[in-house]
């Protein structure tokens, strides 16, 4: 009589848990040390002085914290262009006394950075497997394309502002309040977080998204107007703007010099802008360029019918793209703001920006090369210069006009098909250590 196979039953692997590392999966290991070894040439690179000096955070930004200690914004200083909130992130440093005011700046990135690396993980992990429907390939975004940039992410405070723009998108669809209370406050420190409630999905989510976002950057607001003098000053600042030299009309400019065009460059509004012939043109453009932005997306908002778990995350991608690109000053700290909005999205598997975020890190890389590489050229003028700041917005401009088509065509277009994994966006929720 013939025996019965033996069935052998594999035993579920046992879920990890944040406060067991003896746990974490493989990946997260191997996630974490690149994490750790890239931060710390990171900082090594900012203490050098070789790659990002840190002359943001030495001479202005503790220079704002002195006078921000005293109950007023910094008064008749063009260099403080930011909303009030920015506050904030310039007086953090002073809760760590024992630390020197640059020491403690670079700590708290440090480990803001580290909050953003957790989330992204958490959102994409359950049991030490990716949950259905994300991936672990935003998590790799971020720590792969951040030192990138070299020292310039801990040299800046737009690290925290990214990270409440990534807190925000990713808690939306279970915590649409709480996302938009996030939006409101990362929108009073330096107002692009108020995009990323753009592609909420209509009806009762983004009446909460968007209540939340305004009440809470009014609350903000009134807080701190009520505890400084001089809130509103960076307003008077703001209109004397006029075009930074790494701006796509800058890219122009820097053309237009070699074949003769009689300009400078000269330290104008806290920033090294082109001053001569047309370039008040040149900056009216830039704006009629953002308020163009500024309607496609509003257009686009009326007009989409299809929403999946991934909107939310790619039309704030695509919306802060297209205002970086049209913008007068186009940074190379704005590129942190890409990074993580871009991290995002490939937390999604059926995100329609995947080639966007890919596309990104060239320019992040070239970036790099006009800041610190090219800049001090780029000031004086050349072939050399002008190639490499033209390929980095080239490399903008076609990423911000490629989202906002794939952005169209998933969620507008009638001759788009659904994803075949495409859901109704529901509710999911982050799981907490």
């Amino acid at each position: 009589m013939a025996q019965a196979p033996i069935q052998v039953t594999t035993p579920p692997a046992a879920p990890y848990r944040w406060n067991r590392p003896a746990s974490w999966p493989r990946e997260v290991l191997t996630l974490g040390a690149y994490w750790l070894a890239s931060r710390m040439l990171m900082i090594g690179l900012l203490r050098s002085g070789k790659a990002e000096p840190a002359i943001e955070v030495h001479r202005i930004y503790h220079g704002w914290y002195q006078v921000l200690r005293t109950g007023t914004f910094p008064v008749d200083d063009v260099t403080w262009q930011y909303p009030p909130g920015a506050a904030l992130p310039m007086l953090a440093p002073g809760a760590l006394p024992f630390l020197t005011y640059l020491q403690a700046f670079v700590l708290l990135m440090l480990l803001t950075d580290a909050a953003a690396q957790a989330l992204l993980l958490a959102v994409a992990l359950r049991s030490g497997r990716a949950r259905p429907g994300r991936s672990t390939a935003g998590a790799w975004l971020w720590a792969l394309a951040l030192p990138l940039l070299l020292g310039l992410p801990f040299g800046r405070y737009d690290l925290p502002v990214t990270a409440l723009a990534m807190a925000a998108l990713l808690l939306l669809p279970a915590r649409p309040r709480l996302a938009g209370a996030l939006a409101g406050i990362g929108a009073l420190v330096k107002v692009w977080p108020a995009l990323t409630v753009l592609g909420t999905p209509r009806g009762r989510t983004t009446r909460q998204a968007w209540t939340a976002t305004a009440l809470s950057a009014l609350a903000l607001l009134l807080v701190l107007a009520a505890l400084f003098a001089h809130t509103f000053d960076f307003l008077h600042a703001q209109r004397g703007r006029g075009v930074e030299i790494e701006s796509l009309g800058g890219s122009a400019l820097q053309v237009a010099r070699l074949y003769g065009w009689p300009g400078e460059v000269e330290q104008h509004y806290g920033s090294l802008e082109f001053l001569g012939p047309h370039v008040h043109r040149v900056s009216q453009l830039s704006l009629l360029l953002t308020a163009a932005a500024f309607g496609w997306l509003l257009l686009w908002r009326l007009r989409a019918r299809r929403w999946t778990s991934a909107t939310p995350y790619d039309a704030a991608l695509s919306a802060v793209l297209l205002f970086t690109v049209t913008s007068r000053v186009i940074s190379p700290q704005y590129l942190i703001w890409l990074i993580g909005l871009a991290a995002v999205c490939l937390t999604v598997r059926e995100s329609c920006q995947r080639p966007i975020a890919l596309l990104l890190l060239p320019a992040i890389g070239i970036t790099t090369i006009d800041y610190p590489l090219f800049f001090d050229a780029m000031q004086v003028g050349g072939w050399r210069p002008t190639v490499v700041i033209l390929a980095r917005n080239g490399l903008l401009l076609t990423a911000g006009a490629w989202s906002a088509a794939r952005l169209w065509r998933a969620t507008v277009s009638p001759a788009a098909e659904p994803h075949p994994a495409a859901s109704p966006a529901r509710p999911d929720p982050v799981q907490a250590a």
